[in-house]
């Protein structure tokens, strides 16, 4: 039996929204499969940007879900950049905070003192993650800034994936008060390290792999990291996105969902004009476009697929033709 992409990593960290759950509900393979890492003896981490529900909150809508969890196994980019907020700031330094209750929680535990208005005069500005944040809010936060106030954000995420659909993120958030000012917030979530290095020290875990389903933030920051990633697709970006990823975004492995870890690593065999995998080659056209043999209407051949595109496409400066994505129709 081939080995699993698992074997050979001590940890896994999960990001949550689009790779453990969207929503409310778990992504139907997450249950089962954190009980067989465990069962393996893996260690597991979830590791989320969202900065807006304590890691008690999260831990509980885990278990919830079936995924019994201590909030110990969990670290938010709340915790992180409020870490390193007080790393940096004086011992009960004011901080207009804009974000959830949770946010301001964070910051008290750390010695900080939250207030509400830029007539206050923090001397930073800390900012997560609110679906309902108040537009008076970021007013305040761009007064606060202007003031010279020092900015410190959770992380950046444009948009959050939902069991409806795509939602705006704190990134979006952020730009809203960037357009107030002059300033670039320090940042403690994915792709920057803080976050991360956080999760990897509590773990006590020299070679884990990360899971993720965003290649700006998730895969990003495992590059960042040097560590594995394995990219799903259930969540913020799909094959379009993949096959057109920057270096610094290109995950190690890819996989439908998190279940990939139990299964063995694709393996693709790749010259200058031809790659293979599975029982998928792809080829380099005259023009430079690839193209595919046939695409299977399975999900595991269309993985082999999308892996041997993968190959020619990062390697081989090739053009994907237009429909690319719209030929995978079992991975979303």
């Amino acid at each position: 039996m081939s080995a699993a992409l698992i074997d050979g990593h001590d940890a896994a960290l999960f990001d949550l929204d689009g790779v453990i759950y969207l929503g409310p509900d778990p992504v139907p393979a997450a249950p089962n499969t954190i009980a067989e890492l465990r069962h393996r003896g893996v260690k597991v981490g979830f590791v989320t940007n969202n900065a807006g529900r304590s890691a008690d909150v999260v831990a509980q809508h885990l278990t919830d879900i079936g995924i019994p969890t201590d909030p110990n196994d969990v670290a938010t980019s709340a915790q992180a950049i409020t870490d390193l907020a007080a790393d940096t700031l004086p011992g009960g330094a004011r901080v207009l905070i804009v974000g959830t209750e949770s946010l301001c929680d964070e910051a008290q535990i750390r010695g900080l003192q939250p207030v509400e208005s830029a007539k206050d005069d923090p001397v930073a500005v800390i900012q997560g993650y609110d679906s309902q944040i108040a537009w008076s809010l970021l007013e305040e936060a761009g007064f606060a800034l202007q003031a010279g106030a020092k900015w410190y954000a959770a992380n950046p995420d444009i948009t959050r994936p939902t069991d409806r659909g795509i939602v705006p993120g704190i990134g979006a958030q952020l730009q809203v008060v960037a357009s107030t000012c002059d300033a670039e917030p320090v940042i403690a979530g994915k792709p920057y390290r803080p976050l991360l290095e956080a999760t990897i020290s509590r773990l006590g875990s020299t070679s884990p792999i990360f899971v993720g389903d965003r290649l700006d933030t998730d895969i990003r920051g495992a590059n960042r990291m040097g560590i594995d990633s394995l990219f799903v697709f259930t969540g913020a970006h799909g094959v379009a996105d993949l096959l057109a990823a920057a270096p610094e975004d290109r995950p190690n492995n890819i996989a439908a969902d998190l279940s990939g870890l139990l299964e063995p690593q694709r393996e693709v065999e790749a010259s200058d004009d031809h790659a293979h995998c599975g029982g998928v080659t792809v080829s380099l056209q005259a023009d430079r476009e690839v193209h595919a043999e046939s695409i299977p209407d399975d999900i595991c051949g269309q993985l082999d697929a999308v892996t041997a595109m993968m190959a020619l496409v990062y390697g081989a400066n090739a053009i994907l033709p237009n429909e690319a994505a719209e030929l995978f129709d079992k991975l979303h």
